[in-house]
């Protein structure tokens, strides 16, 4: 299972590394001390912690502001969420305060490994949601 740094985990879940470091300190959101002093953040517990933070919680608006944007719209988050059936698969995105659901073949999921607390992207054009999971420095 991926882990991921505070500065990550801030991104995926759309908040400051500061309220990150909050939620860990306060016990919110459970974290592992790598050898260096380096704190991480398992992925299963930040797929959990993201669904289960209050709207109120997460702050519109953060990040640059668009200047230029493509037919494509991209959306990097954490798997929090994969219901796979005999045919089908429902996966579940938490990208900051965004939440992408996307239907596609259970193959798919399998193949791509799609599980809760992995790093992927939605890439959304039209009605269409594309899945796609970029390489996680080690």
């Amino acid at each position: 299972m991926p882990t991921y740094r505070i500065s990550e985990a801030a991104t995926l879940l759309g908040v400051s590394d500061d309220t990150v470091r909050r939620w860990a300190d306060a016990g919110k959101l459970p974290t592992v001390r790598e050898p260096g002093s380096r704190i991480l953040i398992d992925g299963r517990d930040l797929a959990e912690f993201a669904t289960g933070i209050a709207e109120s919680d997460r702050p519109a608006g953060l990040g640059a502001p668009i200047v230029a944007e493509s037919a494509r719209n991209r959306f990097t988050g954490i798997v929090t969420r994969v219901v796979r059936d005999g045919v089908m698969a429902q996966v579940e995105i938490q990208a900051g305060p965004h939440r992408v659901v996307s239907l596609m073949s259970r193959e798919s999921a399998d193949e791509l490994g799609l599980e809760p607390g992995v790093l992927a992207v939605a890439a959304v054009k039209s009605t269409n949601v594309v899945v796609e999971v970029p390489r996680h420095p080690a």
